[in-house]
Formats: structure tokens, sequence, C-alpha cells
């Protein structure tokens, strides 16, 4: 969601232009037009805007999926569709053992 205003421990926050009062005490305060992460009314973490582009993305493909669409799965996912997958540092070591 991206911050409209901050309140004391709150801030509006605009989702699909629904506006949301979500709780920012996990975060703290963040700037105006900054993204954050929610669960259930709480913002759990910071993100960029392209990260906020990626997540929202990949919410309306899984939707599609579960509605028997998977014709567009590979755009929405455009960010993973294509790329040198890696394991993170400590899986490789395992796998040199």
């Amino acid at each position: 969601m991206r911050v409209c205003e901050m309140l004391e421990n709150t801030a509006w926050c605009m989702q699909d232009g629904e506006r949301v009062l979500v709780d920012m005490m996990l975060v703290g305060w963040q700037p105006v037009n900054s993204w954050v992460l929610t669960f259930r009314g709480s913002a759990v973490r910071t993100m960029s805007e392209e990260e906020a582009k990626q997540m929202k993305a990949a919410l309306l493909a899984l939707q599609q999926v579960m509605m028997g669409d998977v014709s567009q799965v590979d755009t929405l996912f455009a960010d993973l569709v294509n790329r040198d997958l890696q394991l993170p540092e400590h899986l490789r070591k395992e796998m040199k053992s």
C-alpha cells in the first residue's frame, strides 16, 4: 500500500483506489508516497515501488489461476521468467559437499 498521510502511529494508505487506515507500529513513521507491505491492517515492512508493483502483479496472477485462467502467468511473473536461478549461498555450500 502507498502511504498517503501519516498520523501518530497509523497512516492512511491507498490500495486499488481504496483508502485504508494502517497500523504503522512495526515500521514506524514513513514518508508520504512510500510503500508498505500490510497484513491484517498492520504494516509489516517497507518496500520499494518496484517491489509493490511486482507484488500486485503476483497477487493478480494468483487470483487468475484460482479462477482457472493461466494465460497471463508468465507476464505477471515477468521478474521470475527467463532469469538465471541461483541457490542461496548456504545451499550452494551444501551442493559442494
